[in-house]
């Protein structure tokens, strides 16, 4: 019991001083209005790909309208089949500079979301812009949005910077798991690290991504990565590895307007990419089991049942996981002291991964808005 405890004590001592300091949360996007502005503001493309999103579309596209970028700015929204009108708001939202692609069906290889955005990437080959700005048909951009991605962009010399958005904290399920989500995502993906250019980590969230045009390029743009579920951080990985600097950091500019209203619909969300971060292996997925065992489960359990300097052990190693957790709470508005609850947030993201795993087993696995991954 003391060995255990001492284990898990080790491993969060390694989280709170050797991941970057992750936990803090401060890499974000609050120096952006102080960024010097280019001289000549350079033409930017945004492809949405969107399918059946009608709750939302309306009030994304009316946010990229509503920009207040100074250089050209083109719109497309690819409506990849959509039985519920979500091409017509779309345009009903738009302007001249909007265009609505009706996507088809995707080909075997390539994962849906990817496979729309190849779509809007071809009905615009022809036309010259500097940066591509991928973002989701359920995201809210504030009118200097843009502005401040393209200037960080080039007075930083990043070929990409992306913003997680920040994500809807309105439901008692969202409430107690998303704050978790982004804490963890963090922690797989300490975005200081994937800041430096000289550390391997690279990650992006899929919501918002500035891309400079001519990097994605000549990298083979989607190509290399059509199949992935997980295609935000193989796209970072896949322009990083080509030497290029990204950045990705924490907003309030932009906001996830996608209700989680019960644990069902998180679930669904944690299920569709979970096991693929495994690399759909057994042998990595009992490894995880093992280690948010030893990280997330003991502590509490030690601090309960144990005796000794096992409890004690315990109890330090549950004080550290809520210490970790408090300034991801405070981002979300919520009392640090949820953070004790983090050992039975943790297993309820290990039921959903299990649950992936599961899915992929029985060739449910990666679907995107219900439609599984064609494989070649």
């Amino acid at each position: 019991m003391i060995w255990i405890g001492l284990a898990a004590c080790l491993a969060w001592a390694v989280l709170l001083f050797g991941r970057g300091f992750f936990w803090l949360a401060r890499d974000d996007d609050s120096d952006a209005e102080g960024l010097p502005e280019p001289a000549i503001w350079p033409a930017v493309c945004a492809i949405v790909p969107a399918r059946d999103e009608a709750e939302t579309i309306a009030a994304t596209v009316r946010g990229l309208v509503m920009q207040d970028y100074p250089g050209p700015l083109r719109i497309v929204v690819v409506d990849d089949r959509s039985s519920d009108g979500t091409g017509e708001l779309a345009r009903a939202a738009g302007d001249g500079r909007l265009t609505v692609v009706t996507g088809t069906g995707k080909v075997a290889g390539w994962s849906g979301k990817l496979y729309a955005l190849q779509q809007g990437l071809r009905a615009v080959e022809a036309e010259a812009h500097e940066f591509l700005l991928f973002t989701d048909a359920d995201i809210a951009h504030a009118p200097d949005s843009l502005r401040r991605l393209v200037a960080r962009a080039t007075s930083d010399d990043r070929d990409l910077v992306s913003l997680m958005a920040r994500l809807r904290c309105d439901s008692a399920a969202e409430r107690w798991l998303i704050p978790a989500f982004v804490f963890f995502f963090q922690m797989l993906y300490p975005f200081r690290w994937s800041n430096d250019p000289r550390a391997s980590t690279a990650a992006a969230a899929g919501g918002c991504v500035l891309l400079r045009r001519t990097a994605f390029e000549a990298r083979g743009g989607l190509l290399p990565i059509k199949g992935r579920i997980i295609d935000d951080c193989s796209l970072a990985a896949l322009v990083k590895q080509g030497g290029s600097r990204i950045w990705i950091g924490l907003t309030d500019r932009v906001r996830s307007l996608r209700a989680y209203d019960d644990l069902g619909t998180i679930r669904a969300m944690v299920v569709r990419t979970a096991y693929a971060q495994l690399l759909y292996n057994p042998l990595i997925l009992l490894g995880m089991v093992a280690a948010l065992s030893l990280v997330y489960l003991a502590p509490p359990l030690l601090a309960v049942f144990g005796q000794g300097w096992a409890r004690g052990l315990g109890l330090l190693a549950w004080g550290a996981m809520a210490l970790a957790y408090a300034p991801m709470l405070r981002r979300f508005g919520l009392s640090p002291w949820r953070g004790l609850a983090l050992p039975a947030i943790a297993t309820t993201y290990l039921a959903f991964t299990l649950a992936s795993a599961r899915a992929e087993w029985a060739g449910k696995g990666g679907l995107w808005k219900g439609e599984p991954l064609s494989r070649e």
